[in-house]
């Protein structure tokens, strides 16, 4: 299934709030010295949304011809 521009743009707002709720949420965490494997996986999640992201941005950003 192919995503609209205005789709793309809606997910990727919604990535980018996401990624920085699962920031705040990891800082939360190690401030409080919480569970290190719930840390780990939120960094992984983390990650994961960073990469959908770059992926977005990509689709929707075309490179510039050299």
């Amino acid at each position: 299934m192919s995503m609209t521009p205005g789709e793309m743009f809606r997910k990727l707002h919604e990535l980018r709030q996401a990624h920085r709720d699962l920031d705040q949420a990891i800082a939360e965490l190690e401030k409080a010295k919480g569970d290190e494997l719930s840390v780990k996986r939120l960094k992984k999640l983390k990650l994961q949304q960073k990469d959908q992201i770059s992926w977005l941005e990509d689709k929707l950003i075309p490179d510039e011809p050299a």
